[in-house]
């Protein structure tokens, strides 16, 4: 019974409900419709837009729109379509981004987004086509108010600060120094910049070459340049590459400038601001002095006398076999006073300017001595002679059969006093010039003597504190012997009329010399030359680095080793023989790994490097060096086989150890050698050591 009652107030709600909605229908049905006439702006566009298009609003009711304000508070009024749904309007040139707005009856309606502008950048002309450095140029175009900066060939730029004027259509600026011909461009200047070239090139006006006089032209005088543009030029080179960046004078038609000394013979090129440059036809020409000499005939060190025209422009006078002479101070551009050097010989003189032109002379013969005599015609070593003769004063020596030099004394052009130099021999005398040339006597002078008659030496070198055996006969005559260095022998052996034995001065100088021996009677003479000196002894302290016994280094197989080979002059039957031809450099006797091949030294400062060595054929030019513990250790040694030892063996004696050098017995080592070209097939060593100092 409850569900029954329930059910029926449930519909009558309901139809109740669906009453009331009628009766509204009803009502409102009943009622006039008014019409809608709200404003609304959908969308407008096109986005960026070009000034001067035409920009459309899409929406409702559009025709009610009274203007279109753009920025900046620019109001249009005119529109080109005006409809409920479609607004048109052309946009101004003045038109700045921002948001724009309609104006309608019911109030503003502003876009919720900018207007934005598409602005291409264009170059229409430039004028004028022609220009030159700091002329006026005028761009004219579209947007030219966005450039940034104007661009010239060779990448020349003119920034917006330097304008003269600047608009949209137009630009005005001033051409730059270095501005060249070419195409112009025009950019916004941005980090990644729109660029903008002209349709045609802008012709940049050079400096042209009319006439260069005087050509030839003297250096150190004026030079005249003329021509168009010459305004333009910044410098000018000359032959030689000489530059003058200063002028005496310029203009747009002429420069004059100045002709350095040293300018030689070549192209004249101006250079304007832009760098480019603008070379003659023609070379320039240096002028060249003339010349006249005398006298032609002359001494060495005497004047001649030059004259003719430019003479200033002389820088070196050169005489035969290529020897300068000094030119006098207070010359003139006639005359000139030069000094024949003293080893100049005959031949054609020459002069040559700074700029390194040359002209040549007439040939001058330079005078000799003339010997005409001398007396007494027989005299003793240590007396005078006097000679006779013309132009005595060129003599520089005067040489004895021997050879060996006299002492000149008092002289004049036509005689000089000479004495006659022990160990002179009967024969010609020579006279020494100046510029090396020799004048002989016609006949021989006799050298008288009281000598004993020397035919040889027993030994083969004079060994210190060893006799040396002098043979022939009157040797009974010898009072005493001199040995090199003026050392007087103090010990003699036996003395007898066919031999003398001396002992050699534990201090006579080493190497090749002559020994003087002087006569009871006060005359002396000299022996022929021998050579002084041996190898210095082994001793307890000598600490030996190889003596070829054998061991060590000797047995090294490195590349470029040298095998040594047994010695053509023995020693102590162990020496070795280099034997080594080649160029350049090489290291011998030598390794590059540890094995003890040679003894650690602990105070190097303390000791010297000694070698024995024995040289028949001299190797000239070969330098020498050795290395002790790799090549930061490696003393230079020098030009050791340059001298023969005439096939004795001398020790040879090297100060190069210092305090501080590592000498451990490790490291690369051996004795390296350089030359353009060596043969070594006639040296021999032995008994490399360090011994104390």
């Amino acid at each position: 019974m409850q569900k029954t009652i329930i059910k029926i107030r449930t519909w009558a709600l309901l139809f109740v409900m669906l009453c009331t909605v009628g009766a509204s229908v009803m009502l409102t049905s009943c009622k006039k419709e008014e019409p809608d006439t709200k404003v609304e702006l959908l969308s407008f566009g096109p986005m960026p837009i070009a000034r001067g298009a035409e920009l459309r609003f899409i929406g409702r009711n559009l025709d009610r729109v009274t203007a279109v304000v753009i920025p900046d508070n620019i109001s249009i009024t005119t529109f080109t379509t005006r409809s409920a749904e479609l607004l048109t309007v052309t946009v101004p040139q003045e038109a700045l981004p921002g948001h724009v707005v309609l104006k309608t009856p019911e109030g503003d309606i502003t876009t919720k987004t900018e207007i934005g502008f598409s602005e291409p950048i264009s170059v229409a002309s430039f004028a004028p086509a022609t220009v030159k450095e700091g002329d006026e140029l005028t761009i004219t175009g579209d947007y030219l108010n966005l450039v940034g900066e104007v661009i010239f060939t060779d990448r020349i730029s003119v920034a917006r600060a330097n304008f003269i004027s600047q608009s949209r259509t137009q630009i005005k600026l001033l051409v730059p120094p270095e501005a060249q011909t070419g195409k112009i461009a025009v950019s916004d200047a941005e980090e990644d910049p729109v660029i903008v070239y002209s349709a045609s090139s802008l012709t940049v006006r050079l400096p042209v070459f009319t006439t260069i006089t005087p050509n030839p032209v003297k250096a150190g005088t004026a030079l005249t340049i003329a021509g168009t543009d010459l305004d333009l030029v910044k410098s000018v080179i000359l032959g030689g590459n000489k530059t003058i960046t200063t002028f005496t004078s310029q203009s747009a038609t002429e420069i004059v400038l100045t002709v350095p000394a040293d300018t030689r013979d070549g192209k004249v090129t101006m250079i304007p601001a832009s760098g480019v440059r603008i070379v003659s036809a023609d070379d320039l020409v240096m002028v060249v002095p003339t010349v006249s000499v005398a006298p032609v005939t002359l001494k060495n060190g005497q004047d001649i006398t030059v004259t003719g025209t430019n003479l200033d422009l002389i820088d070196m006078v050169i005489f035969g076999g290529n020897k300068q002479g000094t030119i006098k101070t207070g010359g003139t551009a006639t005359q000139i006073l030069v000094t024949v050097p003293d080893d100049a010989i005959t031949g054609a003189v020459k002069f040559i300017t700074k700029a390194e032109k040359e002209v040549s002379g007439p040939v001058l013969t330079m005078i000799n001595p003339v010997l005409l005599s001398f007396t007494p015609t027989s005299a003793k070593p240590g007396t005078d002679i006097t000679i006779s003769g013309t132009d005595l004063d060129l003599v520089v020596d005067v040489m004895f059969t021997g050879p060996i030099e006299g002492s000149i004394g008092t002289r004049t052009e036509i005689s000089m006093a000479v004495t006659i130099p022990v160990g002179a021999k009967t024969g010609k005398i020579t006279l020494m010039t100046k510029n090396g040339s020799s004048v002989q006597s016609a006949i021989d002078l006799t050298v008288l003597s009281n000598l004993p008659n020397f035919t040889g030496f027993t030994e083969s070198k004079g060994v210190p504190g060893e006799i040396l055996t002098l043979n022939g006969t009157n040797m009974l005559l010898i009072k005493e012997l001199i040995f090199p260095g003026n050392i007087r022998a103090t010990a003699y052996g036996e003395k007898t009329d066919t031999r003398v034995e001396v002992y050699v001065p534990e201090n006579v100088a080493g190497g090749y010399g002559q020994i003087t021996m002087v006569t009871y009677e006060g005359e002396q003479g000299l022996l022929p030359s021998i050579f002084f000196g041996g190898t210095d002894p082994i001793t307890a302290q000598t600490i030996m680095i190889t003596n070829f016994n054998g061991g060590g280094a000797t047995q090294s197989t490195w590349g470029g080793v040298v095998t040594f080979g047994p010695p053509s002059v023995p020693f102590d039957g162990t020496a070795a023989m280099l034997g080594l031809t080649g160029s350049g450099w090489a290291w011998t006797w030598s390794q590059n790994w540890d094995n003890n091949c040679r003894p650690p030294l602990a105070n190097p400062g303390n000791y010297v490097l000694k070698i024995d060595i024995c040289i028949t054929t001299p190797a000239p030019g070969v330098e020498a060096g050795i290395c002790l513990k790799g090549w930061s250790t490696a003393p230079y040694l020098g030009n050791i086989f340059q001298t023969s030892t005439g096939g004795n063996w001398v020790t040879m004696t090297f100060d190069v150890l210092t305090a501080g050098m590592s000498i451990d017995g490790t490291g690369d080592w051996g004795i390296w050698i350089n030359g353009s070209a060596y043969d070594l097939r006639g040296v021999m060593i032995d008994n490399l050591r360090f011994d104390p100092k």
